[in-house]
C-alpha cells in the first residue's frame, strides 16, 4: 500500500497574502494559525534567518518560550525588530521554522529520501522525529526539560506542525479513498508519530531509532489510509 505520492522530504511553507513588512507584531498565536515565509535563494535572507533561528536556540537553553519576547530575541541576533517582522509574524513561527531546519538536516544525514512508498515515507519520518527527540533533549540535558525527558509544549506543537505539514502536502495532492478531511487524518497522524517516538526516548534501555520506526510505520499507516465512512443502514 502506498503512502500518498505527494509527500517529500522538504516542506514548502505557504508564503503569506500579504507583505510580511505590513504585519504587526503578534506573539500570540498558535505554531499553525500563520503561514509561514517561503525559503529564500536569497544569501542575506537566508544568513538573517539563520541568525534568528540560531539566537532562539541558544536562549532556549536558559530561559522558557513562553518568557521569551522579540526583543530578546533579536538583541541576541545583533539585528533589530524590524528586521525581524521582515522575516517572521511571530516567535513561535521563528520556533516552527527552526525545528523544520533541524529536522530536515537530521534526515539529509540519514540520507533519508521519499519515493512516495509508505516504507520511505513514513519510516523516515520516524526516524526524523526520534533524532530530533534525542538530540534536543541531549542539548537540554542541563535544563528543567532535559531532566524530565519531555520537551516544553511549544517545541512538542512546533514538531507536530512540522510532520503535519509534511503529510497534508502528499494527501491534497493524493487524496486518500476516506472521505476523512485530509487536515484530519495529517494532524491525528502526526501526533500519533510524536506520541510513539516520545514514549520511545522515554523508555530505559530503548531499543534503536531504527527499530522502533519500522513497528511505528505500521501502527500509523491505517490513520492515512482508513476505510471509508459507510453511511448508517435505514431499517424500514
Amino acid at each position: 500500500m502506498d503512502l500518498p505520492q505527494g509527500i517529500s522530504g522538504k516542506t514548502t511553507p505557504t508564503a503569506p497574502s500579504t507583505s510580511l513588512d505590513a504585519l504587526h507584531p503578534v506573539e500570540s498565536s498558535s505554531p499553525e494559525s500563520v503561514p509561514l515565509p517561503v525559503e529564500s535563494q536569497d544569501p542575506r535572507i537566508r544568513r538573517t534567518r539563520q541568525l534568528l533561528q540560531q539566537a532562539l536556540a541558544e536562549l532556549l537553553r536558559t530561559r522558557e518560550f513562553d518568557k521569551l519576547s522579540v526583543q530578546e530575541i533579536t538583541d541576541a541576533a545583533g539585528l533589530n525588530r524590524a528586521t525581524f517582522y521582515a522575516h517572521y509574524p511571530d516567535k513561535f513561527a521563528l520556533l516552527e521554522c527552526m525545528v523544520a531546519a533541524r529536522f530536515h538536516a537530521l534526515l539529509d544525514e540519514r540520507g533519508v529520501i521519499f519515493d512516495g512508498t509508505c516504507s520511505n515515507a513514513l519510516t523516515g519520518i520516524v526516524l526524523g522525529v526520534c533524532d530530533f527527540l534525542a538530540q534536543t533533549l541531549s542539548q537540554f540535558a542541563n535544563t528543567p526539560c532535559g531532566a524530565t525527558g519531555q520537551l516544553p509544549p511549544h517545541m512538542e506543537s512546533a514538531i507536530v506542525a512540522v510532520v503535519r505539514r509534511m503529510l497534508l502536502d502528499g494527501l491534497r495532492n493524493h487524496p486518500p479513498a476516506s472521505n476523512y478531511p485530509p487536515e484530519l487524518l495529517a494532524a491525528t497522524t502526526a501526533w500519533a508519530i510524536y506520541g510513539a517516538a516520545k514514549e520511545w526516548i522515554q523508555t530505559p534501555n530503548r531499543p534503536l531509532s531504527e527499530e522502533i520506526a519500522a513497528t511505528v510505520q505500521r501502527l500509523v499507516l491505517p490513520l492515512l489510509n482508513p476505510q471509508p465512512v459507510q453511511p448508517p443502514q435505514v431499517h424500514t
